[in-house]
Formats: C-alpha cells, sequence, structure tokens
C-alpha cells in the first residue's frame, strides 16, 4: 500500500514508508502521531469542534508492526472535549496522546487584531531541502523548502513542510494531521548537534494550536536548547502562508553516538 496506514476496526496496517532516521525498524515519530490525530478526529462531539491541542508520548519506539488503537472520552462538554488515544503494539503500549477540541463559533473579534505575517521566503520562493541529514522512509513522503537554514545542519531553522504522500489509506490528510506531522520534525528543523556526532531524538511532542492551518504547507521556525545532563527542548512558531498560527515543543534525550 503506498499510505502510511491501513485501518481496519482498531487494527492498523503499517506500510514500510512509516519507517524513521534512528532505526529502520522503527516508525518516524510523525507517523504514529498523525495516527492520533486521525483516530481522535473520529470521536463524536456534542457540538462543532476543532483540535486546539495536541500531546504524543512515546512510550516506546515504536514498530513498522501492526498496531491497534483504543480511544477514551476524558471530558465530554459543550466547549471542551478531552480526549485519548492509545496506540499498542503486540498488546504492548507504545504512543499516549491526549487531544484536547475546544468548540467553533463566529466571534466579532476587533478589527485590530491581525495575525503576525511571516516575514521569511514562502515554500514558492524557498529553495529545496533534500534532507540529506535523515535517510528515513517516511520523508521521501514530504516536500521540505527551506526558509533559513538547512534540515539537520545546527543552528535555528525555518523549514516549509508538506505532506506528500497519504497518511490514512481512504482519508485525506486533516489539517491538524498536517499540523502534528510537520510539527514532529522540530527537532531536524533546528538540530543544536551534529548528527554524525549525536543522536537528539523527540521523547514528546506538543503542537498547540489558535487555528487551524491553510493550505498544505506548514512553516516550522524555531530553535533547539540543550541542556547540560542528556536533556534538550526544540521549540518551535507554526505558520502558514497567512501567517502563524501555533507552537510546538519536543522533549529530546540526547546521546553520544
Amino acid at each position: 500500500m503506498d499510505a502510511i496506514f491501513r485501518v481496519e476496526d482498531n487494527r492498523v496496517l503499517v506500510s514500510p514508508n512509516a519507517a524513521g532516521p534512528w532505526d529502520p525498524r522503527m516508525q518516524h515519530g510523525a507517523a504514529p502521531s498523525s495516527l492520533a490525530v486521525w483516530a481522535a478526529e473520529r470521536i463524536a462531539t456534542p457540538s462543532e469542534m476543532r483540535i486546539a491541542r495536541v500531546t504524543i508520548d512515546l512510550m516506546r519506539p515504536v514498530p513498522l508492526a501492526p498496531l491497534t488503537f483504543e480511544t477514551e472520552v476524558l471530558r465530554d462538554g459543550r466547549k471542551i472535549q478531552l480526549c485519548a488515544v492509545r496506540l499498542k503494539a503486540d498488546g504492548v503500549l507504545v504512543v499516549a496522546a491526549t487531544v484536547l477540541k475546544v468548540r467553533t463559533v463566529a466571534l466579532p473579534l476587533p478589527g485590530d487584531l491581525t495575525e503576525e505575517k511571516v516575514a521569511l521566503p514562502g515554500p514558492d520562493e524557498a529553495p529545496e531541502d533534500p534532507a540529506q541529514f535523515s535517510n528515513s522512509a517516511f520523508v521521501t513522503g514530504m516536500s521540505l523548502r527551506s526558509a533559513r537554514g538547512k534540515f539537520g545542519v545546527p543552528g535555528p531553522g525555518a523549514i516549509w513542510y508538506r505532506v506528500d504522500r497519504r497518511l490514512v489509506e481512504g482519508f485525506a490528510v486533516s489539517q491538524a494531521m498536517r499540523a502534528v506531522a510537520a510539527a514532529d520534525f522540530a527537532n531536524g528543523t533546528s538540530a543544536a548537534l551534529d548528527f554524525r556526532h549525536w543522536t537528539f531524538l523527540n521523547a514528546d511532542l506538543t503542537v498547540s494550536m489558535a487555528r487551524e492551518p491553510v493550505g498544505e504547507w506548514v512553516l516550522l521556525d524555531g530553535e533547539s536548547w540543550i541542556g547540560p545532563d542528556g536533556a534538550g527542548l526544540a521549540m518551535m512558531r507554526l505558520a502558514d502562508q497567512r501567517g502563524y498560527f501555533g507552537r510546538a515543543v519536543q522533549s529530546l534525550v540526547i546521546e553520544k553516538r
């Protein structure tokens, strides 16, 4: 199958194209993260809602093997819904996600309330980034355009991402899935260390959105901080061609090769 996942009831078949850069037997974090968003979006809400925040805890490396998923509504209300998504491999919990949805309603906001625009080259002007730092199969289903810096090269970066491969067979890629799939590339967007000598995988991912992105391209614009004791942070502002709409943070695990 060309899509990353095929879902049959609560069982998930996984394509080899889900593989990540750290271990070819394991999935790229963007793959199960976007699957968790897909599952959360299938949960009915008492009123019109959209996803405002996603938190993904990667409990264990997620294998390139069949998964099962389960969902639970933790709080259901007229204004918010908090739900949980759990992904398991051979009965073992590998991903625990919580997703916050917020009621959508048209508001007469002040006319001087404007979004911050992106003062960087857009995806049509920015050069293609081949992401040579990563040999990940998942990356073959993404397009990257570098607005500042380069993927995997140490220093603050700003890179546009577009999901080109279908994530769940038979379903369009939702805007929240686009945002989360792109956000998982934060540690490579603003690498603070040389990948040839260090690994800096993420143990989690939190994405918060003031609104959903518009269009296919999502910009990650940010930096990484590295602590002295094996932990770090990758911190991104998220934007589309209209302006900035969200933030993403990853907790990093730092190891010498």
